[in-house]
């Protein structure tokens, strides 16, 4: 008996033992899971506070240049909205707001309801959206992807500087003024800029000044404004710091945020060479543009430049790298845009290039819309063919991958 109560003790001291290790083990679990979802918490907590700071003074400044340029009423700078008062400024604000009023009418809300309908899928993702040829026209990038949650656009132009209004005589800042209505006549009419036109308006200004402009006539908040540049590595520093080395792209970050937004956007402009001689140059911008995953691309009024054999590698990059691609026919001829990879709906008319681009004439595109009357109209010209009933648009999905 006295074996028997002793072995029963001694189970009963184990079990003990056991239960209170455990209740250990367990308690450790629940402070270590405490202390987790604590970490959790306090990481969340500083990821909703790491809230971007920016130049309150600055921001207005640029915000306010911007709208100057524009021919816009200027409110959160005081020197700068006395500038309006003069009576070269009227006259400057007057025509564009016409001219705008016009453009608006006809085209851009238009647009925009296209692309509120047509675009709803893309939008909904916010894409980067890569709009290469680009010229200074953040306007159409914008209005056909207002959601992008980054812009990139390439064009030869010099991106060009901030004007310092306050540093400018009246005459040099009526210069300006001049400046911007040049460059600004042809898109207006057209929808367009022109090539040649466009090197020569741009060449002392940079395309900067004009994307100010249509930021602030879309409703744009201007943050910061950066010059940057693109080394060899494809990483991006502010112009002036690092080796920057011979092979380096400039160009300029700007941040800005959309009217009712909280969350600003970053658009990158980069002045370079995207033919296939300039791309052996600068290697780096296909590695930059690989970085932004799966971008939707933007082709308008490209001048037919990927039809030639001397741009093939951009047109590859933008078909191995893009998600989504819109275009004109100025953009790639539909030949590439391989219907066993690409979802592609057509839009508006095609029936030839305007005389300039004749040869560019795509025959099998034309028998593709002369053989589907399902194609849906386009209510507004966009690209060289601006007129109504005279345009046309192509959106290619990249299909699923079978897995």
């Amino acid at each position: 008996m006295n074996i028997k109560k002793s072995l029963s003790v001694l189970i009963a001291l184990l079990g003990l033992l056991v239960f209170v290790g455990g209740c250990g083990s367990n308690s450790e679990t629940a402070e270590q899971g405490t202390e987790e979802t604590t970490e959790v918490a306090e990481t969340e907590s500083k990821t909703q506070e790491a809230v971007v700071e920016f130049d309150e003074e600055k921001t207005a400044k640029l915000t306010a240049t911007a709208r100057f340029l524009a021919g816009m009423e200027v409110k959160d700078n005081e020197a700068i909205a006395k500038m309006t008062e003069s009576g070269a400024w009227q006259s400057h604000a007057s025509y564009l707001n016409g001219a705008w009023s016009q453009l608006e009418g006809q085209q851009l809300s238009k647009a925009r309801a296209w692309s509120k309908e047509e675009l709803k899928a893309i939008n909904a993702s916010s894409p980067p959206i890569f709009y290469p040829f680009s010229g200074p026209d953040f306007l159409y990038g914008f209005t056909m992807f207002p959601k992008g949650s980054e812009y990139v656009m390439l064009a030869l132009e010099p991106v060009g500087e901030v004007p310092d209004l306050e540093e400018l005589s009246e005459s040099q800042r009526n210069a300006k003024l001049q400046g911007v209505v040049g460059a600004l006549s042809e898109i207006l009419k057209f929808s367009f800029f022109r090539t040649n036109d466009m090197q020569v308006d741009l060449a002392q200004q940079g395309a900067l000044p004009i994307i100010l402009v249509f930021m602030a006539r879309t409703n744009n908040q201007i943050m910061d404004i950066q010059p940057i540049s693109m080394d060899g590595n494809a990483n991006i520093q502010p112009q002036g710091e690092g080796a920057a080395g011979d092979n380096s792209i400039s160009g300029v970050k700007i941040t800005f945020l959309p009217e009712g937004e909280s969350e600003p956007r970053t658009l990158h402009y980069f002045s370079t060479d995207i033919s296939n001689e300039g791309l052996a140059k600068t290697p780096q911008l296909k590695a930059f543009v690989q970085q932004l995953g799966t971008p939707t691309t933007y082709l308008k009024a490209a001048s037919y430049l990927m039809y030639r054999d001397s741009f093939s590698q951009i047109r590859d990059l933008i078909l191995t790298q893009s998600g989504n691609l819109l275009q004109d026919d100025s953009g790639m001829p539909i030949k590439y845009v391989d219907e066993g990879k690409w979802d592609i709906t057509y839009y508006g008319n095609y029936t030839s290039p305007i005389g300039l681009f004749a040869e560019r004439y795509q025959p099998e595109l034309r028998k593709i819309y002369q053989g589907d009357n399902t194609i849906k109209p386009l209510n507004f010209g966009i690209g060289y063919k601006f007129g109504v009933n005279e345009s046309n648009l192509m959106l290619s999905t990249k299909k699923d991958k079978p897995e």
